[in-house]
């Protein structure tokens, strides 16, 4: 509803934008139906909805947001009543350092802000929104918000009725509902992990996204333990045991593309959290071309591959992209002509066309065991999901050696610590440098969203003291994150690999035998042409598809 203060507020602003004459605003303004001014002026024809948004939010000096393409977090969305919403026209859309941001039709409106303060405890930055697009997300959210509490009043009265284990065993009942919506819009938003943490008085519900975790929604803390049991029952888990860790996998299809989920539920003081990785099956079928390889560490990494036998080697931190980088080789070597067998713990993809096994600690089925065997059924490529101990990394090597092609991960911080490494674990230097074709170290940066990064120019003593390359007295042009509704205001959308690719030559195979350290390794590896996982980044960062700060982040 308009009053007569706030539509001349807002008259005022759009007059002295130059949208809208003042002889068009007192026409507006004399209208009786009540309506918010902008909808009068548009009923009018005297100027669109987003057109209004747009003067507003340039004339006052704020931004402007499509409600269309922005991500709504739905944790600030529910802080104001669907009341509140309705009556001011405005919608809270994050929070952002410690301010809640709140898409409004009109800014000009003090008593709204004030009343946002006051009812929500944050500091309010307005943007503005056109109304046309405002209301019906106000509408969606309001329906969200009756969802759950209609689901949560079904299942009181299920568990009621029916106990907990019937209530989540019933795959139509609200908590399946939940379940199932928090699922699709993992999918959906291109999520890598879903965390269910319980708190003292409520439950939180996060997404991973490019690395960073998001909160999606709170939810109250009735609801935790039938969650917790549907989830389980999914997984196949022991729905009564909520005394020890958990682990389980189970799959949906959504849009035509199956998703696998490995989930592991963990107990706590507050009850049992779960996270549920997303393993998306097309995400295997990634080249090695799409991972973001130079020309240089590629033609090292095809090299390696294409040879009959020894072995190649991915090392990095958990969540970096080794095994997508070891399913993009398989995908190389798969033939009908090839036997190609893999050990992992746990077999995170299951693939047509190749042998897999799991690894059953329990059963005696290890790394070690599960690798005897395999070179009984006469492999041609081997593929071995992580080397952890003296007995697997001996194996390994030896199969190297004796005509195999083996593909495996290591847990190190670079490319030449991987022959110390396996050294340290107590495999002889001269076995293993002569078993190892190649090295690859990789991380995960995100990508600069294309629809918002800045051009700029760097400040030369910045340059200097991180070591990045460039000719004095002529800064290169850089680009940094900026943040917009694509990439919900992180400047920042995708991920991509930093490698750094060190084949083993004859050189390093003399230096790891008469155990060189990986310093010295190192230092031979770059003389003959590595690129180091900083090398590579900087290479990313001039050609403008990351930002300085974020191989910093990464690499350092």
């Amino acid at each position: 509803m308009m009053t007569a203060a706030s539509g001349k507020r807002l008259g005022r602003v759009l007059v002295q934008s130059g949208l809208i004459t003042q002889e068009q605003l007192d026409n507006a303004l004399a209208d009786p139906s009540g309506r918010s001014l902008s909808a009068v002026l548009v009923e009018q024809g005297v100027a669109n909805d987003s057109a209004i948004a747009r003067a507003i939010a340039e004339t006052m000096g704020l931004a402007y947001v499509d409600m269309a393409a922005v991500d709504i977090d739905p944790a600030a969305a529910t802080m104001l009543s669907v009341d509140m919403a309705r009556r001011h026209t405005c919608l809270p859309i994050r929070i952002e350092d410690d301010e809640l941001v709140v898409a409004m039709s009109d800014p000009a409106n003090v008593f709204a802000i004030d009343d946002i303060r006051i009812v929500t405890g944050y500091d309010v930055r307005p943007v503005v929104a056109a109304e046309s697009e405002l209301l019906p997300s106000i509408d969606r959210f309001a329906a969200m918000q009756e969802n759950v509490e209609e689901m949560v009043g079904d299942i009181e009265s299920q568990v009621t009725e029916e106990g907990e284990e019937a209530a989540a065993e019933d795959g139509e009942a609200p908590v399946a509902k939940i379940l199932n919506h928090v699922i699709t819009e993992a999918i959906r938003q291109g999520a890598g992990d879903i965390y269910i943490e319980p708190g003292e008085r409520d439950i939180r519900v996060r997404y991973r996204i490019d690395g960073v975790c998001q909160e999606i929604i709170r939810s109250p803390k009735k609801l935790h333990r039938q969650l917790l049991s549907r989830l389980k029952i999914q997984c196949q888990m022991d729905i009564s045991e909520k005394r020890v860790p958990q682990d389980g996998r189970f799959g949906v299809v959504l849009d035509g593309k199956a998703v696998d989920f490995r989930v592991a539920v963990l107990p706590t003081v507050e009850g049992e959290m779960s996270v549920m990785r997303l393993l998306r099956r097309d995400s295997i079928m990634m080249s090695l071309e799409d991972l973001g390889f130079l020309d240089q560490p590629m033609q090292r990494v095809m090299e390696a591959i294409n040879r009959p036998y020894g072995a190649l080697l991915v090392t990095g931190p958990t969540g970096s992209g080794k095994s997508t980088t070891l399913y993009a080789a398989i995908n190389k070597t798969t033939k009908p002509t090839v036997n190609l067998i893999t050990v992992e713990d746990p077999v995170e993809y299951r693939l047509e066309g190749l042998s897999q096994v799991q690894v059953h600690e329990k059963a005696g089925l290890t790394f070690a065991s599960a690798l005897r065997s395999i070179l009984r059924q006469d492999p041609d490529v081997v593929m071995i999901g992580e080397i952890r101990d003296k007995e697997t990394a001996t194996i390994a090597i030896e199969a190297a050696l004796t005509g195999h092609l083996v593909l495996s991960t290591l847990h190190t911080n670079d490319a030449p610590s991987a022959l110390t490494r396996l050294t340290e674990m107590g495999v002889e230097p001269f076995l293993s440098a002569s078993a190892i074709n190649c090295v690859l170290a990789q991380r995960l940066a995100r990508r600069l969203c294309t629809a918002c990064k800045e051009e700029y120019t760097p400040d030369e003593e910045a340059l200097k003291r991180i070591g990045f390359p460039y000719e004095p007295g002529n800064p290169p042009r850089l680009f940094r994150a900026v943040g917009c509704n694509k990439c919900n205001n992180i400047g920042y959308k995708g991920r991509m690999g930093i490698h750094e690719v060190m084949t083993v030559t004859e050189d390093i195979e003399r230096a790891c035998v008469n155990h060189a350290s990986g310093d010295e390794i190192a230092r031979i590896a770059i003389e003959q042409g590595m690129l180091t996982l900083r090398d590579d980044g900087f290479a990313k960062v001039l050609a403008g598809t990351t930002s300085i700060e974020e191989i910093m982040r990464v690499v350092v």
